[in-house]
């Protein structure tokens, strides 16, 4: 056991943040921290890294913190460089201070054996250089060249000073000394903000194989798939260890309830029926002691609790377009985009219903393209023009910096003067925003409230295009499942930037990836950019494969995740080969799969109306209202079903005119 708490509880003035919680890290593992938004998460960090101790109890329960040895704890925490006129590079090798010094005092014990063999110094010797390789004393220059890299820093940004960087860029060069530090375990607190696919893929694979215990609260939920064996769910204000990735915890969280249901009701219907027994025959003569025997195996029984619902409070909106588009949404001819330089140019067709998923690194052009079409920036050129009819939404990341004095309510009714207040009230309590919350001060909300705010007046006007710029950053993982629900089943047509890539497998039917001055369109979504990824993973650099930590690192899980650095350098910055042929023949596949489904159900639907003409229905009102309601539902779905496959057909006959 490495660290322990036993029975902690963490309070601040009379607010008790977490009680009861048991947490281990044992040897190497990789563990995720996860809850809702203010359960506690980063308090947790914040008692392990010793920045909050534990609330003093008047109980007879253990508590306490235990260690093994003395652990190094490292903790990426608010960023404060001592000089920020030093540079990136001299920043960066402070760390190595201690390993240069081990370098140097490894060189004089092996000139000291020169002269002197003595069994004393060669074993002196050997545990030292033992040790320093260990450490990673020969690779700790390759690993910091790499990381470098990885992160996004070019050979010119080692030489500038730190003051110049961003705030987003001070906080990788912060990582990057935390990672390089080696500490027995490993803290993170959102570890995939600021960073792009490309690095996030990357450092999936360096935690994977980092040699020592990792903690990180996170909500990506691919990343913690990719990453830990561990998951401690904190919820209701203590915490709960499972075995395995987060795709497991899930499962069987869900089987724990239904079994402790199953056993709550079980034991609550035993305790009914003796009850029964001791209130029928306790006052019968013949019959009392019986009705005690009963009595007393009712008080002996170990009781089950009724298991916690799920805290699944989220937000919720039904809502659809005011107005359907026409067919053509969205037409952009060699729009070339930026500020005082080109970024990029990018070329494509958007269709109504289509689902856009951007990706790409920092910089390139993402959220500036998004500007461009909503006509917050002007092109450099090309041009872009819209359909009919089309009315837009649009979310950037700065909504969820908005800043007023006004209450949720006030600020609300500003934008829909017209709203009666129960007609205010039910729509932000859609969102969340009940009782006493719609008259909270706009600039005392978290990031993720503000954001609910901005997405639930965005979907009151009813847009048929939504344009969303990074829209689940602030939510935890249940508001980003809802999200993903919502515009998965949005009628209209959705363009959106994300980083998270399970959201964007979930919701995106089409890629567009911005890769170096280019964009690269992937028709049939994440899974097929997944693949160019996967090929690419195998012909990977693996110059670092003695290094365990970075020969992870460069491949992860077999290759399926690699980073992607060498990219340009492979293409020469021109686009991937596009196969027309293998396009085609995708989609044919499409197309015959949707037509076998549709076949199936439409056969189903004739079963169903034939049943609803036999005689022996025909005086039964019930069974007669049942077979309609399934006919209703089998109609619905073969219109979605036909609406599929008339979209698919013509994405066919489009790739079959381009070959010629």
């Amino acid at each position: 056991m490495l660290y322990q708490i036993s029975n902690g509880a963490v309070a601040f003035a009379d607010d008790v943040i977490l009680h009861h919680i048991n947490f281990e890290i044992r040897n190497t593992e990789k563990i995720a921290v996860v809850g809702r938004n203010g359960c506690g998460k980063t308090t947790l960090l914040k008692l392990i890294s010793g920045e909050v101790d534990l609330e003093k109890r008047d109980s007879d329960e253990d508590v306490f913190i235990a260690k093994s040895g003395n652990p190094q704890i490292g903790y990426l925490k608010q960023i404060a460089f001592e000089d920020t006129g030093i540079t990136l590079e001299q920043e960066i090798r402070k760390v190595f201070a201690p390993m240069e010094l081990r370098k140097k005092q490894l060189e004089a014990a092996a000139k000291e054996l020169e002269t002197d063999h003595s069994e004393e110094k060669v074993k002196a010797y050997t545990n030292m250089e033992e040790k320093f390789r260990e450490d990673g004393g020969y690779y700790f220059e390759k690993e910091y060249e790499v990381l470098i890299r990885k992160f996004g820093f070019s050979e010119e940004e080692r030489k500038k000073p730190l003051r110049d960087f961003s705030g987003g860029q001070q906080t990788k060069i912060a990582f990057i000394k935390l990672l390089l530090s080696k500490p027995d375990i490993l803290l993170l607190d959102e570890p995939t903000n600021h960073l792009d696919i490309t690095t996030i893929e990357w450092l999936e694979g360096y935690l994977k194989n980092y040699p020592k215990a990792v903690v990180v609260v996170s909500h990506d939920r691919m990343f913690l798939d990719h990453v830990v064996d561990v998951v401690y769910e904190i919820e209701y204000g203590t915490a709960k260890r499972y075995p395995g990735d987060y795709t497991h915890f899930v499962e069987q969280k869900k089987l724990d309830y239904e079994k402790q249901l199953k056993d709550y009701n079980a034991q609550q219907k035993e305790i009914a029926r003796l009850q029964h027994m001791v209130d029928r025959f306790k006052n019968k003569p013949t019959k009392v002691s019986m009705a005690r025997s009963k009595q007393k195996a009712i008080e002996h029984m170990d009781k089950i609790e009724a298991p916690d619902r799920f805290d699944t409070r989220t937000f919720h909106a039904n809502f659809q377009p005011a107005k359907e588009t026409g067919n053509d949404v969205l037409m952009v001819n060699n729009l070339e985009i930026g500020y005082d330089h080109p970024l990029s140019t990018v070329s494509l067709d958007l269709k109504k219903g289509e689902k856009l998923g951007i990706l790409g690194g920092n910089g390139l052009g993402k959220s500036t393209f998004l500007k461009t079409i909503v006509e917050k920036i002007p092109p450099l050129s090309g041009e872009f023009r819209y359909g009919t009819n089309v009315q837009i939404g649009y979310f950037d990341q700065q909504m969820a910096m908005y800043q007023s004095d006004k209450t949720v309510l006030d600020d609300f009714w500003d934008e829909f003067p017209n709203l009666t207040e129960t007609e205010a009230r039910n729509a932000l309590g859609a969102f969340l925003f009940t009782g006493e919350d719609v008259f909270k001060n706009i600039n005392m909300l978290s990031g993720g409230e503000k954001v609910r705010l901005a997405l639930c007046k965005i979907l009151k006007r009813k847009p048929n295009v939504l344009v969303l710029d990074e829209p689940t950053n602030h939510m935890d993982i249940v508001g980003k499942e809802t999200l993903e629900s919502m515009l998965s089943e949005f009628a209209g047509t959705l363009i959106f930037v994300s980083h998270d890539r399970y959201f964007v497998k979930k919701v995106a039917t089409r890629l567009l990836v911005f890769e170096d001055g280019t964009t690269h369109q992937y028709q049939f979504g994440y899974e097929e950019y997944q693949e160019k990824l996967d090929r690419e993973a195998a012909k990977e650099d693996s110059s670092y494969k003695g290094n365990p930590v970075l020969g992870g690192a460069i491949s992860v899980n077999g290759g399926q995740h690699a980073a992607q650095n060498t990219q340009t350098a492979s293409t020469g910055g021109k686009k991937a080969y596009y196969n027309p042929g293998k396009e085609r023949s995708k989609m044919e596949k499409k197309v015959k799969k949707a037509e076998e489904e549709l076949a199936v159900k439409e056969a189903k639907l004739d079963e169903l109306k034939a049943e609803l003409l036999k005689p022996e229905y025909q005086s039964s009102y019930s069974k007669l209202t049942e077979i309609q309601n399934e006919i209703d539902a089998m109609e619905e779905a073969i219109m979605e079903d036909m609406e599929n496959w008339e979209q698919l057909s013509s994405q066919l006959e489009e790739l079959m005119q381009a070959e010629g």
